[in-house]
């Protein structure tokens, strides 16, 4: 049996392992030279809770597997370092706090990822928050985006609570990202978008990612017309540009919806 042959990391995530390395290189010489017993690598995966303890962690400190959200926030307490020590990128997704959402706009960025619980409660932390797969995929806010090999490089972690007034799942939801300028200033280039994968029924004046043979994915608005036909629209207000496009009842079944955009995130 072959074994599975693994993406290899990329810059940021080998320094990421780096950094990871360095800080518990540094934990052992400060408890030598306090004159305690060193920790070591098998006790450091015993206390984040891990089945093969010494192999995870050896793998995550020398780059043969990315860390991820979850397993930076238990190798922070295990070694007592703040999260963006080891991953700023990481880390500034449960850093993000955000305004009040309004409810003319759904897709206003609100306190859907806020701080974690302070102190070292990691039981608090898996209870309060949902770690949502984050993939590498983009949606095109524009003419269409090809994603022929998709791969999750991390996660970001949502209030349990917020997706729960959202009607919204974790086991459904994913992270991707927005490409080009069709939907602004609704969704910009590089936001993050929160899609819930189980609202696949077409919904007027919602923001879905769909995708199709011809156009790939795309990110859009979706408008009901009088006579019941769908309209894929971008909120761009150049419409010589970005204009409007009618779905044929034929082109509807050539559109797959891959779901609902519910939250976005992006630089201001």
């Amino acid at each position: 049996m072959k074994k599975p042959v693994r993406t290899p990391l990329d810059e940021e995530q080998l320094a990421d392992a780096k950094r990871l390395s360095e800080i518990y290189k540094r934990r052992v010489r400060e408890a030598k030279d306090g004159g305690g017993k060193a920790i070591s690598q098998m006790e450091v995966g015993l206390r984040c809770g891990w089945n093969s303890p010494q192999s995870t962690v050896s793998q995550y400190m020398t780059g043969k597997v990315a860390l991820n959200l979850d397993a930076l926030v238990k190798l922070s307490d295990a070694l007592d370092f703040e999260p963006y020590e080891v991953s700023p990128t990481l880390a500034s997704g449960i850093r993000r706090a955000a305004p009040a959402q309004s409810k003319a706009d759904p897709l206003k960025k609100d306190a859907a990822n806020t701080p974690f619980p302070a102190g070292d409660d990691v039981e608090a932390i898996d209870d309060r928050y949902a770690f949502i797969p984050q993939y590498d995929a983009k949606a095109a806010a524009g003419l269409g985006s090809e994603n022929p090999h998709v791969e999750i490089r991390s996660t970001l972690a949502f209030k349990r609570d917020w997706l729960k007034s959202k009607g919204a799942n974790p086991k459904h939801m994913i992270v991707i990202y927005a490409e080009g300028q069709s939907m602004r200033p609704t969704v910009d280039d590089h936001d993050v978008l929160l899609i819930d994968t189980s609202r696949v029924e077409p919904a007027d004046d919602q923001v879905f990612v769909l995708t199709s043979t011809d156009k790939g994915a795309i990110v859009k608005r979706l408008i009901k017309s009088a006579l019941g036909i769908w309209i894929i629209r971008s909120d761009n207000e150049d419409k010589d540009e970005y204009p409007d496009r009618t779905l044929s009842r034929n082109e509807i079944n050539e559109h797959r919806i891959i779901g609902r955009v519910i939250w976005r995130g992006g630089d201001l």
